[in-house]
């Protein structure tokens, strides 16, 4: 996935999805909008803290990366024999 808006923007660095939450519309992206969080100490972890944590993104803000152009790219879908088939539109290439 690319990151095509926000603080985090970078059309030219492919990311790793961590999560899709379909219900919320969002995504989990690695190293993309990372929150601070104030922790209490407690059994397991007995310091407490600020922890850095990566929180969710709208799935709108982000688009396939196609690594036949090297880019981000749109995604086509098709019926071919009773079955959904996605393709880059870059490439035209077949999205598994």
């Amino acid at each position: 996935m690319v990151v095509i808006t926000g603080e985090d923007k970078d059309l030219k660095k492919p990311r790793k999805v961590l999560e899709v939450l379909p219900e919320k519309a969002r995504v989990l992206v690695e190293g993309v909008n990372i929150v601070t969080k104030h922790t209490k100490p407690t059994a397991q972890n007995t310091k407490g803290g600020i922890v850095k944590t990566e929180a969710p993104i709208a799935i709108s803000n982000v688009m396939l990366w196609d690594a036949k152009t090297g880019g981000p790219t749109k995604v086509s879908r098709s019926r071919e024999n009773g079955k959904l088939i996605r393709t880059a539109k870059k490439s035209g290439e077949v999205i598994k």
